[in-house]
């Protein structure tokens, strides 16, 4: 017969050794899990021949402790529901830490910081379908760990929606999935260490996230000065040590200004003279509200441009789903690097994004989530311009974030102001380089984040912040 161990009652992290005794050492271990937290009140405890059979202790020696720590408190007992801890045995803190404990902040009522799509939007029943759809007809060795560049299905999914979506060159064999757009910068950075890269050169303005991902393998990012025509890409050919150049030209995080024409000439003219690569990356570009969305840099020159891509701000960060379309001679050495690394991307969400693709509803859900976002930046800017109408919004009709401008000394204080009204804000300053100069003041409001019910609260609260 299976001992009873193996199938009766929790599982107990109980020491009773003890110079005292098993009865008193078995007291003083429980007293302590008690007492630390890690018996919580209300737990049950294993019977007394269950716990006798794991500790290989005489079960007459658990009750006699079990029935103590009852009278003297630490413990319940009743007919028919065991015992457990009793409900007034709290853990005690130590008095220092109490004093160093500080008040717990209140969640803000409403979020305008930028970085995510309207999470409430995510197309469940529609991912659903093409989960099972995608199921049922995976192979077996779909399951495996295969290749790292991904699994082939989403890859030639992913090699039509970007060459007639985005204007890429992409064919199956040069896309890599990732983990994320970190992931991927980070195959990225490990690559042009190996090519003896050093320095990479990154936007005035951006995520210091990215900067410190290249940081920490060993890469020193300048800063490439910015306007209101985006990076000045001409004066990447007077940073001698720079042999590769983070970017997002399409629209720029956070400035929000897409990238001039003569410049996008310009980055891609100093990649192929000084055999430099542009990283792309191309985080909302299906976003476009004016017109129809520019296409990625990545076509100017497939072998001189990384493009990066991710469903992050599409359908949702959670996926972890992103992509690079690499050059033809950096295939190998992505790949291995992404083998080296071997964070994959689940092999179920990378099937039902492809069939998610090609079935049609991506198309569906992002022009739904176009109508909808342009919407809301209509709104925003309908009230700014009755409730602050000194006021201007900058950067293009795009993306999910815009860029209200301020006069010197206002971001702090409606920043403050804000919070005040239970509203979290992202002012400018949060997103420069520490060797940039200071720009001007401004806030980044993202007009994607709340969901519908919380959007109208939230526009408010931010105009009586600005008044």
């Amino acid at each position: 017969m299976t001992d009873s161990w193996a199938i009766f009652g929790a599982d107990l992290h109980i020491d009773p050794a003890g110079a005292a005794g098993l009865r008193v050492g078995l007291m003083n271990a429980l007293r302590e899990a008690v007492r630390t937290g890690r018996l919580t009140p209300g737990t049950r405890l294993p019977s007394s021949r269950t716990l006798a059979a794991d500790l290989g202790i005489a079960r007459n020696t658990v009750a006699d402790a079990y029935a103590e720590l009852v009278a003297e408190g630490w413990l319940t007992a009743r007919q028919g529901s065991g015992t457990r801890v009793a409900q007034r045995a709290e853990p005690r803190r130590p008095a220092a830490a109490a004093r160093r404990s500080r008040p717990v902040r209140r969640r803000p009522a409403y979020n305008l910081m930028p970085g995510s799509p309207d999470l409430s939007t995510f197309p469940r029943a529609d991912w659903l379908k093409a989960a099972r759809r995608a199921l049922t007809a995976a192979p077996n060795e779909a399951f495996g760990y295969g290749d790292p560049r991904g699994r082939i299905e989403l890859r030639t999914a992913l090699a039509d929606y970007l060459a007639r979506a985005r204007g890429v060159y992409a064919a199956p064999e040069r896309i890599v999935i990732c983990s994320g757009f970190l992931h991927g910068l980070m195959l990225m950075g490990k690559v042009l260490r190996k090519r003896r890269v050093r320095e990479v050169a990154v936007e005035s303005y951006g995520l210091d996230a990215h900067w410190n991902l290249l940081a920490d393998v060993g890469l020193r990012t300048p800063c490439l000065p910015l306007d209101g025509l985006g990076s000045r890409t001409g004066e990447l050919t007077g940073m001698r040590g720079v042999g590769a150049v983070l970017m997002t030209p399409a629209h720029q995080f956070p400035t929000g200004v897409s990238l001039h024409p003569d410049r996008r000439a310009a980055a891609v003219d100093w990649a192929r003279g000084a055999g430099g690569l542009i990283l792309e990356d191309d985080y909302d570009g299906e976003f476009r509200y004016d017109r129809q969305p520019v296409g990625a840099l990545q076509g100017l020159d497939p072998e001189r441009v990384v493009y990066m891509g991710t469903t992050s701000k599409s359908l949702a960060p959670g996926l972890r789903l992103a992509w690079m379309v690499v050059p033809q001679e950096l295939v190998k050495e992505v790949a291995e690097a992404k083998g080296d690394i071997d964070w994959m991307s689940s092999t179920l969400d990378q099937l039902t994004l492809a069939e998610f693709i090609e079935s049609g509803a991506y198309d569906r859900h992002v022009r739904s989530m176009r109508l909808r976002y342009r919407r809301r930046r209509d709104q925003l800017v309908a009230a700014l311009a009755e409730q602050a109408p000194g006021l201007r919004i900058s950067g293009i009709a795009a993306g999910l974030h815009a860029v209200l401008e301020l006069p010197d000394g206002g971001e702090r204080s409606v920043i403050q102001a804000a919070a005040f009204q239970g509203l979290a804000l992202e002012g400018m300053a949060r997103f420069r380089h520490a060797d940039a100069e200071a720009g001007n003041d401004a806030l980044v409001i993202s007009y994607g984040a709340p969901t519908d019910s919380a959007w109208a609260g939230a526009l408010e609260a931010l105009c009586r912040a600005l008044s």
